[in-house]
């Protein structure tokens, strides 16, 4: 039997800021995705009830590939209708195909398991070939519309950080980027970059002692305390000027600029770094792949695509830097450390007087033995 009080919302990225362990994430998050998988690991659940289908089939999303390696419990397809009937702070109870809501009867559990995941995954590979054509297309189709995203049809607004002639980080929730995060800690640390965070990659970067200078999104995922802490804030709105996300913000009190275009917030944030004159641009977390995008619920890439091409050789995408080597360190290594550190204390113990005396009694009882 599994019992425990319930956390729940639509969104997987919101939801886990507040789950503790011993609670159970209550979730409607069709083809859960990386980013929110390791997001629930790191609160070290033991199983995730999903109102909508982990996997689907559609393409080969690995959240919860991720889930069940870990070998946590995924209750599966619940319905919207289960969704709606749960509360924040319900209590759950799961008994083997049965679960109880505050000790009634709710619905029967469906289970997910390897074997059946495993079956699925392997078939969406087969789907892989047309969804790229329709990919690509739905990509080309829409860069012809949004190509005045890059040619100057839409206003940046002036900010107050100095970016001309500097390095920028732009830091995006996405694939590895907390351990990336932490593998290009001595370049920040060195190079001391302008740091843009978009949305909640603010809260992984102070987790790691990171202040960002510039946070730029909707401000759907990212905590007051990120908000409060940055320097300056840049609301992606909607091409028509709405911004839902400057709300948040001035009811902290706080001020934003906002900027209107198409395209998702990463590639504004890069198109900033750009055009403010940035030297170099390192993106961490970034979305790149068709996969990517399909996580997120985008049939094409247009706005990415056409940024990077304005971008070109400026970009250095570190996403994925952490798989590039690891901390691992050879007791080889270890054994030539200790006796490079012993060679200096040996020479000193050389010309030591009381030392030398001690020496001498060694070579001199040596001979004797050797005789």
């Amino acid at each position: 039997m599994i019992k425990g009080k319930v956390r729940i919302d639509r969104r997987t990225k919101n939801l886990v800021k507040r789950l503790r362990p011993g609670e159970i994430p209550v979730i409607l998050h069709e083809d859960i995705d990386e980013v929110a998988a390791y997001s629930l690991l790191e609160k070290k659940v033991k199983v995730v009830i999903n109102c909508a289908k982990s996997f689907t089939g559609k393409f080969p999303a690995v959240g919860a590939k991720i889930l069940l390696s870990h070998d946590v419990i995924i209750i599966d397809n619940l319905g919207e209708d289960v969704f709606n009937r749960i509360r924040e702070g319900d209590i759950i109870e799961i008994k083997d195909d049965k679960i109880f809501l505050n000790g009634n009867y709710l619905c029967d559990a469906k289970y997910l398991s390897k074997e059946e995941f495993e079956s699925f995954y392997q078939k969406s590979f087969k789907e892989m070939e047309n969804l790229l054509e329709n990919f690509i297309e739905n990509t080309l189709e829409y860069a012809k519309k949004e190509k005045g995203f890059i040619l100057g049809q839409f206003e940046i607004p002036d900010i107050s950080t100095k970016i001309a002639g500097r390095h920028v980080l732009v830091v995006t929730r996405g694939s590895s980027f907390k351990k990336d995060i932490k593998a290009i800690k001595g370049y920040i640390t060195e190079v001391k970059p302008v740091v843009i965070a978009v949305d909640g990659a603010a809260d992984a970067l102070l987790e790691e002692k990171i202040r960002p200078n510039i946070i730029i999104g909707d401000m759907d995922s990212v905590s007051e305390e990120s908000l409060y802490k940055c320097d300056e804030i840049i609301v992606h709105s909607y091409p028509n000027g709405y911004a839902p996300g400057l709300k948040k913000v001035e009811a902290l009190g706080l001020t934003a600029k906002t900027i209107a275009c198409p395209g998702t917030s990463e590639d504004v944030a890069l198109l900033l770094a750009y055009e403010k004159g940035a030297e170099l641009i390192v993106s961490v977390g970034s979305h790149s792949s068709m996969l990517d995008f399909l996580e997120k619920g985008r049939k094409g890439m247009s706005s990415t695509f056409l940024v990077r091409l304005k971008i070109g050789s400026k970009l250095v995408d570190a996403r994925g830097v952490s798989k590039l080597y690891t901390e691992k360190v050879s007791f080889k290594y270890i054994g030539v450390l200790l006796f490079s550190a012993l060679i200096p204390i040996l020479a000193i113990l050389m010309i030591t007087p009381p030392f030398q005396y001690f020496f001498y009694l060694i070579q001199l009882k040596l001979r004797v033995i050797l005789r």
